[in-house]
């Protein structure tokens, strides 16, 4: 999966989101990130690979561009890198609708967890083909349902 066929998010900022300085809080964007994320495996992952495995967070790098403000519509991107044992790398981009340039941009490392175990798994070739077979729209996701 690259960039040119990332899984697309739509969130509606909140106003919850909105620090005192009148825009997005970057802990929201940190929600935004793992919830575009989650999307995402929910959408791709078959029900038996997701029942067997779950994922968790062991690194966000994130650059903060440009503010998010109350009452934006903000298109969420992401698609995965390199899997490496059981990590795997995604990337993130954060925008006001479809303006090309981003708002935020973040690299988070995933590790893969047995979900039985709560162990670390290494990612097979069945994982790898499930992302690599999957991108685009989210076909479900309504950013109205975020206020």
């Amino acid at each position: 999966m690259t960039r040119e066929n990332a899984f697309r998010h739509a969130i509606a900022v909140a106003e919850n989101d909105i620090d005192p300085q009148g825009h997005v809080n970057n802990v929201a964007f940190v929600r935004y990130i793992q919830d575009v994320a989650v999307a995402h495996w929910r959408a791709i992952a078959p029900e038996e690979i997701r029942a067997a495995v779950t994922w968790v967070v062991r690194r966000h790098e994130i650059d903060y561009l440009k503010p998010a403000l109350p009452g934006d519509e903000l298109l969420v991107r992401t698609w995965v890198g390199e899997p490496s044992g059981a990590t795997w790398e995604r990337f993130t981009e954060i925008s006001r609708g479809p303006e090309p340039k981003p708002l935020v941009a973040a690299r988070t490392v995933w590790v893969l967890l047995d979900a039985r175990w709560a162990r670390p798994r290494r990612i097979d070739a069945r994982l790898i083909e499930v992302f690599q077979r999957h991108g685009g729209e989210d076909p479900v996701d309504n950013p109205s349902e975020r206020q």
